[in-house]
């Protein structure tokens, strides 16, 4: 079998904050996680402050999560790594989806309605929609493009309040957005989906500057698969940070306080080097997964 191409990214986040007189409890989500096809070659964090942290990982998800008590004033902090990517490469006419009754345990959790994907409210129309289609990864990529064209990409269009019903109602959203309405019609035909988030490597400039990216991971076969309903991102070149039911279960940082955020500061850069089987990420016909 010949080997997977490899992906190398280098990424480098850097949050900034200012923190109130009595100061403030942070989690953050934005180590790369550890997973079968996704690998922390090195990585390296730095705080303007000298407190005690501490990085926590689950057990089933394996999101990383860092945790401090941070001073009053300001709060900086910087996070690199260099993260390869030997994907799974799945044949997606070969793809098929999992009966529930077959479902592993670990995944039944990502058939259920959720804060911001309210699958119980989309069955029937998602049914009428995408219930009569061929089952499998053809299915799951027809409801992605269904996203893609009903909803715009419009910034600053939505909230932390936004669900999946208010995306199909609105016809707009940003990346977060997208992910959930894709996930509840997912679920909403009984497929398992989960919102994963990373770095939108390969996004057009005009969207403005780099950022942090929500995408889904879809289960089929028996592997999660990667799709990126907004369409802005690279799929090859997601790094990913944490997966959960949704938004909720992920959020980038939260935080315990009163403190002032800045944007955050992100770089992503792929290696391109194939004489030592580094390839720069770009748009396949293959399902790919990092499990």
């Amino acid at each position: 079998m010949t080997p997977s191409p490899i992906v190398r990214i280098r990424l480098q986040v850097d949050l900034d904050y200012q923190v109130g007189e009595h100061g403030a409890d942070f989690i953050w989500n934005i180590h790369a996680a550890h997973a079968p096809c996704q690998t922390v070659v090195s990585e390296n964090l730095t705080l303007s402050q000298s407190v005690p942290s501490r990085l926590d990982v689950d057990p089933v998800s394996r999101n990383r999560y860092l945790r401090l008590h941070a001073l009053p004033g300001e709060l900086k902090l910087r996070y690199a790594a260099t993260v390869d990517l030997a994907h799974h490469r799945g044949d997606p006419g070969q793809l098929a989806e999992v009966p529930v009754q077959h479902l592993p345990l670990h995944v039944l959790g990502y058939l259920y309605p959720s804060r911001y994907c309210q699958s119980d409210r989309l069955v029937q129309f998602a049914i009428k929609e995408f219930g009569g289609l061929w089952q499998g990864y053809s299915r799951v990529q027809a409801i992605q493009q269904w996203v893609q064209r009903q909803v715009s990409f419009v910034s600053n269009t939505s909230n932390s309040s936004t669900s999946a019903v208010d995306t199909l109602i609105e016809q707009r959203g940003v990346c977060r957005d997208f992910a959930h309405l894709m996930i509840a019609l997912c679920r909403a035909v009984n497929i398992p989906a989960r919102f994963a988030t990373g770095t939108d490597y390969g996004a057009d400039p005009a969207l403005g500057p780099p950022d942090f990216h929500a995408y889904v991971e879809v289960y089929l076969g028996d592997r999660w698969y990667i799709f990126d309903p907004s369409g802005t991102a690279i799929p090859m070149g997601l790094v990913r940070l944490g997966t959960g039911r949704d938004a909720a279960d992920v959020a980038i940082a939260t935080i315990f306080g009163a403190v002032q955020s800045s944007p955050p500061v992100i770089h992503a850069e792929a290696v391109d080097d194939a004489a030592h089987g580094f390839v720069v990420p770009h748009h396949c016909r293959e399902a790919l997964s990092t499990d």
